[in-house]
């Protein structure tokens, strides 16, 4: 089932999340559900604030850049009650955009390789190692979890430049090719 995305100005998007365990409740269907509203909105990562769910659960799928980047084409992970363990001091920039705040892809600075401890579907524990652009796309997830969004680590004058934007998206005026809420 396609789920609707939350955008900028809800409060869930602010919520530092909750962790689950084994039991909660239809936990393969939200998965499930969570992959298949990625996939119609052509995103690559879905955290669960952003379909109205405080609770710490991401999804990944780079498969849609396999054409282009062939490295990273066949990364696809489910992480519950994920941590960072470890950041590294380089930093890389580069540019991102949110399916929560349609429109708008600006440069952010990232930590170029990380560490994090997480459960996939199966609550089977991980601990991983990620580098270059798979280590940003799951930062940027990640941060959901934290009540944060990529426009947070946009430098502030950039920031001021698209204030009018994304008060325009927190008024309910974003166009885009998916169900939001």
């Amino acid at each position: 089932m396609i789920l609707p995305i939350y955008t900028y100005g809800n409060a869930v998007l602010r919520k530092h999340t909750e962790e689950i365990g084994p039991d909660y409740p239809e936990l393969k269907k939200l998965i499930e559900n969570m992959f298949e509203t990625m996939y119609h909105a052509d995103g690559v990562g879905l955290a669960a604030p952003q379909v109205g769910l405080p609770i710490r659960l991401l999804v990944i799928d780079l498969a849609p850049l396999k054409e282009d980047n062939p490295d990273i084409g066949n990364f696809k992970v489910v992480m519950i009650n994920p941590v960072m363990l470890e950041m590294s001091e380089e930093e890389v920039d580069g540019y991102e955009g949110c399916l929560s705040i349609p429109g708008i892809s600006e440069k952010v600075v990232r930590a170029e390789w990380i560490k994090i401890q997480y459960y996939d579907a199966d609550f089977k524990q991980h601990t991983e190692e990620f580098e270059d652009y798979i280590a940003r796309v799951i930062q940027h997830e990640y941060d959901h979890l934290e009540g944060s969004l990529f426009t947070d680590h946009v430098n502030p004058l950039r920031r001021q430049m698209i204030k009018s934007k994304l008060n325009n998206i927190a008024k309910g005026k974003a166009q885009c090719d998916y169900k939001i809420r």
